[in-house]
């Protein structure tokens, strides 16, 4: 009987009075879904993997207009930190500063065994968990989104580079959020997608770099040409990233067309450059983190 439920929330009276919110929600994973516009009003569903209703009894309202489940709170603290100084205050038509993105309340555990965060963005309050599912005396491992004192090299196709240009901004945007020093920072530009990996691979293996992220766009044409160039620059990207142990940040886009490309680097669908950087941070940070371990416990075992 049911196929699915949206509750529908007015945040402004332009697109423009949305952006806060939807960079936000694109930044921590949310897809976006259908897009409509009748008259003077407009709106943009934001997907989640699941999502449901929960009935409370209380004697107080809650504090936020929705909760989110996260993979890792902590984590999404980070991201969200690095975002509100470009989110928080945007000028209004009147030029006077409106609201964008605030964190209404710090990071912390909660009595019901939960990480939470809470957020404003757009006057909509988030809140944002996750439960502790971590065993009894287990220890976790800290990969933060920290790219200081670290080292990144930036590999772009040249080909579509009306597309890619876009995802090296992006891109580029993602590493200083995360607090790279741009001496800290090459970018190599290729012929195309197909020799992304031969550039990313001759990189890592100079073992000069903490990650390497990868910028490409491949569009569907009239032949088999698309699915040949897109499944072996995958491969060869994994590879590279498997043999040399160097982290690769996966930002080619394979889109059936132009509009597809356009929605990835900037537009509908957030920044697929933007986002293979964050994960070449936090996998770099990851590393660093198990070799860290690694070593202390050859020291402990002596």
């Amino acid at each position: 009987m049911v196929r699915s439920i949206v509750f529908p929330r007015v945040l402004g009276k332009s697109l423009d009075d949305l952006k806060p919110a939807l960079d936000l929600l694109r930044a921590l994973g949310f897809a976006p879904g259908n897009e409509w516009h009748e008259g003077g009003s407009h709106g943009l569903e934001m997907l989640a993997p699941s999502g449901g209703f929960e009935l409370i009894a209380a004697p107080d309202q809650p504090d936020v207009d929705a909760m989110v489940e996260v993979s890792d709170a902590d984590l999404a603290y980070q991201i969200v930190k690095k975002l509100v100084p470009t989110l928080s205050q945007r000028m209004g038509k009147d030029g006077a500063p409106e609201a964008g993105v605030t964190i209404s309340k710090e990071i912390s555990d909660t009595p019901y065994g939960a990480r939470l965060f809470e957020v404003q963005a757009s006057g909509l309050r988030l809140g944002f968990l996750t439960y502790a599912r971590r065993p009894e005396g287990a220890r976790g491992i800290n990969a933060p989104l920290d790219a200081r004192d670290k080292h990144f090299a930036i590999v772009v196709a040249r080909f579509n580079s009306f597309i890619t240009e876009r995802l090296l901004d992006g891109a580029l945007v993602a590493l200083r959020q995360c607090g790279a020093d741009p001496l800290h920072i090459d970018i190599v530009h290729v012929p195309g997608s197909f020799e992304i990996a031969g550039g990313a691979r001759q990189l890592a293996e100079t073992k000069s770099y903490d990650a390497v992220i990868c910028l490409g766009c491949v569009l569907r044409g009239d032949t088999l040409h698309y699915e040949v160039i897109a499944n072996e620059v995958t491969r060869a990207i994994g590879q590279s990233a498997q043999e040399t142990g160097v982290p690769h940040g996966f930002g080619v886009l394979t889109c059936d067309t132009l509009e597809q490309a356009i929605d990835r680097a900037g537009l509908k669908s957030g920044n697929k450059g933007y986002e293979a950087a964050l994960a070449a941070v936090e996998m770099a940070s990851l590393r660093a983190q198990v070799a860290a371990r690694a070593g202390k416990a050859t020291e402990g075992a002596r």
